[in-house]
């Protein structure tokens, strides 16, 4: 298609794709790079890797992942017109919460939740779970845009 939108539903490469990374700020442009090669083509590549540099970074920073630990990335594409990507920590004390606080009647960035507030403008919707394995945390990130839909029937 020639315009921005819509977009022709997705024809190639996984619909989904994970890899493990040391728990390292050093990690977090490989992840990032990782995960530009799983979403090309993707009309929300770049607010995603945006997330994504959010996410592995706070689990570097606020969970086990930063303290010799690990943390796992995966791109998924769950439907046409939607890509996903999700950090899978070691887990930490406190649930993740994007927020600003207020100070003398005016919004100013809390010292933790900021990066979240991003996450949260970037990306369609975005929330977290415990990990599968039960250890630990997945925080994602989904982003959506219209797909070129086809009836089946011409029209007259």
């Amino acid at each position: 298609m020639t315009a921005a939108y819509p977009v022709p539903l997705r024809s190639s490469g996984p619909a989904r794709c994970a890899r493990a990374f040391p728990g390292d700020p050093g990690q977090v442009p490989r992840a990032r790079a990782f995960a530009a090669r799983a979403l090309a083509g993707c009309p929300a590549q770049e607010a995603l890797l945006a997330c994504l540099s959010e996410l592995a970074a706070n689990a570097i920073a606020h969970t086990a992942s930063g303290a010799g630990g690990s943390f796992t990335v995966e791109v998924s594409w769950p439907a046409a017109g939607v890509a996903r990507v999700a950090v899978t920590d070691a887990g930490g004390p406190a649930e993740p919460a994007a927020s600003a606080a207020t100070h003398a009647g005016q919004a100013s960035l809390a010292e933790s939740g900021r990066g979240l507030l991003l996450v949260a403008a970037f990306s369609s919707r975005w929330g977290y779970r415990e990990a599968d394995s039960g250890a630990g945390r997945t925080v994602w990130a989904e982003a959506t845009w219209p797909v070129a839909v086809s009836t089946g029937t011409a029209q007259r």
